[in-house]
């Protein structure tokens, strides 16, 4: 359900809940990351196509462009209601940036957490026309210094976004039912995994597109298996690095989500995922690629405890580059963790 919360910089927040049930489990027993992904971009979806409508002009539904890194602070176990709020805090021309916090809560005890911090970008596209782009309704800002934040962030995001682009003629070729005898343990190759789903009109939106929340919860689980393939121990998602929608999906595409392991530390799994899309139905374009991310995990113990991973075992030139990449990216996120936790300190 969704309903008004408190007003901010723009139209009035919005709060989604539902409580969770046992079939939104993951192995470890907690609530499943791709199903917190999935209400997040449901409780995105809603706020930023109703403020797109909000004024006189074409009807338009919010498309899912990007998510910026989130983290999963603490585990959502099931029973637990999760209230996700959505705010709009910056639009710009064509684009609306919603901020989403997703609150766990203990019904029988009232006892509340954070559990996630996102950040989400959508493009109205017209119903009429679905390569249609509208013009996005400006929001009230309370301070000149939130306008100036916002078109920073904008500014990041969609040059990330480009050099994101740049680097998709990557390809990972399917492996459904590999021979991993004959695979080294802990090599890119024996946890390789791919997953294929026909898109049917539940996974669709009003103008028959993939839902982004189908489409991480998908990428969440490819993910997972890669990582719980190399761990052998139960795995939680910790991150999710920037989700880029680089093109749509459409109904009656066939899909292949295919996640290997880029990096590993003494304590997480990076796992690079991408998602191909070949149409099959009244359509003869050839497969492309429609969204890429990153996910991090981490490796529990049967008691909740964390536990070492194994040391990556790379074989190849790409390989090595793209572990050497993703120590990179682990040293810069760790830093900033750092500084942050530092400037906390300080206040």
């Amino acid at each position: 359900m969704s309903e008004p919360g408190a007003a901010g910089p723009g139209p009035a927040a919005i709060q989604v809940s539902r409580i969770m049930r046992p079939d939104d489990a993951n192995i470890a027993g907690n609530v499943h990351g791709g199903t917190i992904l999935k209400m997040i971009e449901e409780a995105g979806a809603i706020i930023s196509t109703r403020h797109c409508n909000s004024q006189a002009g074409e009807p338009c539904v919010a498309a899912l462009a990007r998510v910026e890194r989130t983290d999963f602070l603490s585990p959502m176990c099931i029973g637990e209601v999760a209230n996700v709020s959505a705010e709009i805090t910056y639009t710009s021309r064509h684009s609306v940036e919603v901020q989403v916090n997703v609150m766990s809560e203990n019904i029988l005890t009232g006892a509340k957490k954070l559990t996630n911090k996102a950040t989400l970008w959508y493009v109205p596209l017209s119903l009429k026309n679905v390569n249609k782009v509208l013009e996005v309704p400006p929001i009230q800002y309370t301070r000149k210094e939130q306008e100036d934040e916002g078109k920073k962030r904008y500014e990041e995001q969609k040059l990330d976004r480009l050099e994101t682009k740049q680097r998709n003629g990557d390809v990972i070729f399917p492996i459904i039912n590999p021979d991993r005898q004959t695979k080294e343990p802990h090599t890119v190759g024996y946890s390789q995994s791919s997953l294929i789903h026909l898109v049917g009109p539940s996974d669709c939106t009003l103008l028959g597109f993939v839902h982004g929340g189908v489409t991480m919860k998908l990428m969440d689980e490819v993910a997972g298996i890669v990582a719980a393939r190399h761990c052998k121990t139960n795995i939680v998602t910790a991150s999710v690095d920037a989700i880029n929608f680089h093109e749509k999906i459409k109904k009656g595409c066939v899909i292949t989500i295919s996640g290997r392991m880029t990096f590993t530390s003494n304590k997480s799994m990076e796992i690079e995922v991408f998602v191909d899309a070949d149409p099959f139905v009244d359509e003869p374009r050839e497969r492309y690629r429609a969204v890429s991310a990153f996910f991090t995990y981490v490796s529990l113990s049967k008691e909740g405890k964390p536990l070492p991973v194994p040391q990556l075992l790379t074989e190849t030139e790409d390989e090595k580059r793209r572990f050497e990449e993703g120590k990179g990216r682990y040293l810069q996120t760790k830093a900033k963790r750092q500084a942050q936790m530092q400037q906390a300190a300080q206040q």
